[in-house]
């Protein structure tokens, strides 16, 4: 059985390689997609959920959240009685910016004397942050204005300590850029699978195949495997690139990305392999990779983040594996995050390959 897959699999290889076209799909817009998104694409901010920790309670300090509370585009999350909620509601993105105001906020107003407003902030999507911080900003320079007219003060009474959590520097491209791996290794992977078997039938080479001691099951592992390794290649290469040509810190588990790779890999070959299976040409075969390939990229989270999208739309991105992955890398670039951490993102794509392998294995046999 392995010597028979595995020729198979040297015959996929050959295919591949000895067609000038499916070379430079191969090559060529990785590349150009990499440099592209890497030093053009921003984003856009529709809405900051923020948790409250007031020490304070006085009037100074009702005045000021009553201002975030106003502006439409702050939503409040919660409101925390210990610093050390704080930190949990910021790493599982409950909130986005959290507001501590001190014990003696609204004494030290009252006395005129200068109090400061820490502000602290999920720096993971610097853009996002950014934008965060300049409504914050206008805000605190709105009850400025106002708390210097109501008690004649001259200088501005509340002043912000700012803080960006995981991202210091608010570096757009350390949001983007460790993204493209799951971009790219999307695009390359449904690429390869997706036109494998059409490519078979359309030539009318499928035929051969079936009267050969391959059985449908064998088949399909011949077809998938250059899938997983061309995929796995693609995504190591771009990780590389990303650490040592973009500078991004890798902070987290070689091992957690490995196997978030190995499990988007089979959940993406999977649905590959579906569409091949439907397609009766390589054209429809391209069509078919194509349709999924926009909505997946739209509700995973790459360009708007999902808790933006109406709720309906948040179901639907449960099926699609590409919003998972996107958590594990971001994750472990930029968090630190470990396999125990991200065991949430891991069980939904081992899900989704199973089912979606199970759907294309389903669908050759019924094919045939």
């Amino acid at each position: 059985m392995l010597a028979r897959i595995y020729a198979l699999v040297i015959k996929e290889f050959l295919a591949l390689l000895k067609d000038r076209a499916t070379r430079v799909v191969l090559v060529g817009p990785p590349i150009i997609q990499l440099i592209v998104f890497g030093y053009a694409a921003t984003f856009d901010l529709n809405h900051v959920p923020y948790v409250v920790y007031d020490e304070d309670g006085g009037s100074a300090a009702r005045q000021l959240l009553a201002h975030f509370e106003g502006s439409p585009t702050f939503r409040i999350a919660g409101r925390v009685s210990r610093e050390d909620q704080i930190a949990p509601l910021l790493d599982n993105q409950s909130a986005l910016v959290a507001l501590h105001i001190g014990p003696h906020f609204s004494r030290d107003l009252l006395l005129h004397r200068p109090a400061s407003v820490q502000i602290l902030i999920d720096g993971r999507n610097s853009n996002t942050a950014a934008l965060a911080l300049n409504h914050v900003s206008s805000i605190l320079t709105a009850f400025n204005l106002q708390w210097m007219k109501e008690h004649g003060w001259r200088a501005p009474p509340a002043q912000p300590e700012l803080r960006a959590w995981y991202n210091p520097n608010l570096v757009s491209r350390w949001f983007i850029v460790p993204g493209i791996v799951a971009l790219l290794t999307l695009v390359v992977t449904l690429l390869v699978t997706g036109l494998s078997v059409a490519r078979e039938r359309e030539m009318g080479t499928l035929d051969q195949l079936l009267v050969t001691p391959l059985r449908p099951l064998e088949i399909l592992i011949g077809k998938a495997l250059p899938g997983f390794l061309i995929g796995g290649l693609e995504a190591a290469v771009i990780t590389l690139a990303v650490i040592l040509w973009f500078r991004v810190p890798f902070k987290g588990s070689v091992a957690a990305l490995a196997l978030g790779v190995m499990l988007f890999l089979l959940a993406v070959i999977g649905i590959g392999l579906l569409i091949s299976t439907l397609a009766a040409t390589q054209q429809q075969g391209l069509l078919g990779v194509f349709l999924f390939l926009v909505p997946a990229v739209i509700l995973s989270g790459f360009s708007t983040p999902v808790s933006n999208m109406p709720e309906a739309v948040q179901w639907l991105t449960r099926v699609n594996p590409m919003r998972y992955f996107l958590v594990i890398v971001r994750g472990v670039f930029l968090e630190g995050a470990d396999t125990a951490t991200l065991w949430p993102q891991y069980w939904p794509l081992a899900l989704l390959g199973a089912a979606s392998l199970s759907a294309a294995t389903w669908r050759f046999r019924k094919r045939l």
